[in-house]
């Protein structure tokens, strides 16, 4: 059958009655006595399907009637999740509860026939769904997930495309760590030795900085060995980056950050607000800009006045702190967003500048929901302090040659950030892991399917 003579289930609306041809899955197998209903799901939505029941033949019976009898007991024999194709006649009827409309089956193929019993149902735990993702992703709730996240990240490209950003592809193999040799995955590399899974395009933004494109994005998978079983984080994950040059401080960048997360919520709630209002109880809306900013240190006291002491001895926000934090600035501006400013050098990369005035870093995570979704920071450029500032954290500036080299011969004030798109989706969304939203996860227990 060509692809063209195929419809999907949400353009029948607007067609005419009269022939047609549908192809998708069993959901639903109603089969009753006097009529048969299926129901028909595609990726774009479910239709009804209708067969009046022919239960047995009289001793006269022409071949029209053998052929209803088969088409009958086939229906019968239908098995959840198998795949069809249905050509018929639709008819427009309002009292057809599923969208109005439905259609009598005139043939019906069985492309492919599944098992009687599925291996997972509605009520199966995360980790069993999990393993047979491939059916679980058939609820018309989890192919929503992907449709938003398709637009989301459309609407993002659009925005950096529309504001003059280059477009990169960075390496996923390294000669030398990132940041440090923690969190990373290593593996021979022929005859050159040692290579790391990339778990930032850190260096290669920066180095598109000093090859004069100016600004850069790229979405890519990122790959940390970090032994975390929280549900969010991920030993492979789809990293969204950016990075600027010219710019004045990290105010640019979070600047820019959220008038590319109010594009993308724009887009999503215009496309889906409707069908993340029914499928997921959320009444999505895009966030008003700017977003709220609280210095470090101010929403430490923040936190502390709301009854919650922190027990990390960093300086830095632990999970609680971040909700108690993000509770408070929905409480006080209504806000699902807050940029946390200006860090500690002890809790921040070598390569994050350092206000002279302040002692700190001129970097922010920022807050969604209560959970940290971005680091961004204006980089240092000066060659000179980050080996400086290397050697401060512990690192020989022999092993980042590659890297050191991008500043020797001259580089723009620059600055960016790394978001993680699983957590945007899973906040938007408001489900309670990181495994939900991701197409296929992997973490320190999951190498398959």
């Amino acid at each position: 059958m060509p692809v063209t003579a195929r419809t999907l289930v949400k353009h029948l609306a607007a067609r005419a009655d009269g022939a047609v041809t549908v192809s998708g899955w069993v959901e639903t197998v109603r089969d009753q006595k006097k009529v048969q209903f299926v129901i028909l799901r595609d990726e774009s939505g479910a239709v009804q399907l209708v067969n009046p029941a022919t239960r047995e033949l009289a001793d006269d019976a022409g071949p029209k009637a053998s052929a209803a009898l088969a088409l009958t007991e086939a229906i019968s024999g239908l098995s959840h999740g198998s795949f069809l194709t249905v050509t018929g006649e639709l008819k427009h009827d309002e009292r057809v509860k599923l969208g109005g409309i439905e259609i009598k089956i005139a043939t019906l193929e069985v492309v492919s026939a599944a098992p009687a019993e599925p291996p997972i149902a509605a009520d199966s735990s995360l980790d069993k769904r999990l393993d047979w993702r491939y059916l679980d992703l058939r609820q018309p709730k989890h192919n929503l997930i992907f449709r938003i996240q398709t637009t989301l990240e459309h609407a993002w490209r659009t925005w950096w495309v529309d504001n003059g950003f280059i477009e990169i592809h960075t390496p996923k193999l390294m000669s030398s760590p990132s940041e440090s040799r923690a969190e990373l995955f290593q593996l021979d590399y022929f005859e050159l030795g040692t290579a790391y899974l990339a778990q930032s395009p850190q260096h290669f933004k920066q180095m598109a900085q000093a090859a004069g494109f100016g600004k850069i994005f790229e979405i890519s998978p990122v790959f940390r060995a970090d032994p975390s079983f929280t549900s969010r984080h991920a030993t492979e994950f789809i990293s969204v980056d950016a990075e600027i040059s010219w710019i004045d401080s990290h105010e640019d960048v979070m600047a820019m950050q959220e008038q590319l997360l109010a594009a993308g919520f724009e887009a999503v709630v215009e496309k889906h607000g409707d069908e993340i209002r029914e499928q997921f109880g959320i009444e999505l809306a895009v966030p008003a800009l700017p977003f709220p900013r609280i210095p470090l240190h101010e929403a430490r006291d923040i936190v502390k006045a709301r009854g919650y002491e922190i027990p990390r001895t960093d300086g830095d926000l632990d999970p609680e702190g971040e909700r108690q934090i993000a509770a408070h600035v929905k409480e006080t501006y209504g806000h699902d967003f807050v940029f946390v400013t200006d860090y500690p050098t002890g809790i921040r990369p070598f390569y994050h500048m350092v206000d002279p005035e302040t002692g700190l870093t001129k970097s922010y995570d920022l807050i969604y929901n209560g959970t940290e979704i971005t680091t961004g920071a204006q980089r240092e450029h000066r060659v000179e302090v980050l080996e400086e500032q290397a050697r401060a954290k512990g690192l020989d500036p022999e092993g980042l040659e590659h890297y050191l080299d991008f500043f020797r011969y001259g580089i723009p004030p620059h600055g960016g950030f790394g978001m993680g798109l699983a957590r945007v989706l899973m906040l938007m969304l408001g489900e309670a892991s990181i495994r939900e939203v991701t197409f296929l996860f992997r973490g320190p227990t999951r190498l398959a399917p």
